[in-house]
């Protein structure tokens, strides 16, 4: 006797069913979570901004765009600062993303040059102390969308380091595929327009109640916002070359130079050593000894502080 086969069962459209499960939402009711959200960073970054910084920033909501996660970020394209986040009780991983003329021109404001004069910078992989003023960008912006969301959790965010598009890894846990919402907020500094976005689940934004941040949990006072952003620079890490200018040799000596062959350097004395950062000459200096360690000795610079910090930003 033999058995009739048993047909499959038909799958689920799988936009029916992330519809279904909450994981996706109608664009009408997405358009007005991120316009939402959107007009609460306009109203409170600007004002915090400025208190703090002491120049003038424009922030406003520049729509917004849906998709798979992967697919809206990548698009994007690269010369962008990422941070992964996530906020206890509300979402367990949002990214906040700047182009990186935001974050040059913050820099080029914040060592003193002047808005209006200030060229539109080319998009480019951010250096070490720029990840480390975009991380603070990145804390101001989770901190109104925090608070926009306080209903749903009284924790801080979490937010990873920041780092440049190029280097984001690929991820295996499925958020490539999520269905993902993308806040669009344009940012004017002097003649400077950029963009920084905020990528949210929509699983999450449609749970969410987002009201407007009480004026006073919205900012630090400029002082102490200058005094971080002074201190952060400064300790941020640099890594130093010294270049030692040594006797010219023919080609054919230098192809025989073997292990423990010596040549000499190109100047009697004090030895001349130029130390630069990110290829830039800072100090010109001296070559010595401290006990058994080898040393160069500070005789100049190259310019002021304020050129030193540019060159090293730069």
């Amino acid at each position: 006797m033999s058995t009739a086969p048993v047909a499959a069962a038909p799958s689920m459209d799988p936009i029916v069913l992330a519809r279904l499960t909450g994981k996706l939402g109608d664009q009408e009711t997405i358009s007005k979570l991120c316009a939402t959200l959107g007009d609460v960073f306009s109203e409170f970054l600007p004002d915090m901004l400025e208190s703090e910084l002491g120049f003038e920033v424009a922030v406003s909501y520049a729509g917004f765009a849906t998709g798979k996660y992967g697919e809206l970020t990548e698009g994007l394209g690269g010369a962008m600062a990422f941070c992964d986040a996530s906020l206890r009780d509300w979402c367990e991983h949002f990214t906040l993303i700047c182009d990186s003329p935001l974050v040059i021109t913050l820099v080029e404001n914040m060592l003193g040059a002047v808005s209006d004069s200030i060229e539109d910078p080319q998009p480019r992989p951010l250096s070490k102390i720029e990840l480390d003023v975009a991380a603070m960008m990145f804390d101001r912006i989770s901190g109104v969308l925090k608070t926009a969301v306080s209903s749903a959790t009284s924790f801080e965010p979490l937010l990873g380091a920041a780092h440049n598009a190029e280097l984001r890894k690929p991820v295996e846990d499925g958020t490539q595929n999520e269905h993902v919402a993308m806040v669009n907020m344009a940012v004017g500094i002097g003649p400077v327009l950029s963009t920084f976005h905020v990528v949210i689940p929509q699983r999450t934004l449609l749970k969410s109640v987002i009201t407007a941040p009480k004026p006073a949990n919205a900012a630090k006072t400029r002082a102490e916002w200058s005094e971080q952003l002074s201190e952060q620079v400064r300790r941020s890490k640099v890594t130093l070359e010294a270049r030692i200018h040594l006797e010219p040799q023919t080609l054919d000596t230098i192809s025989r130079l073997q292990p423990g062959d010596i040549i000499p350097f190109n100047e009697a004395g004090d030895v001349r050593v130029d130390v630069n950062a990110n290829g830039r000459n800072l100090y010109v200096c001296e070559f010595g000894r401290s006990g058994a360690r080898y040393t160069v000795r500070v005789k100049d610079t190259y310019g002021s502080e304020d050129d030193i910090l540019q060159h090293i930003i730069g």
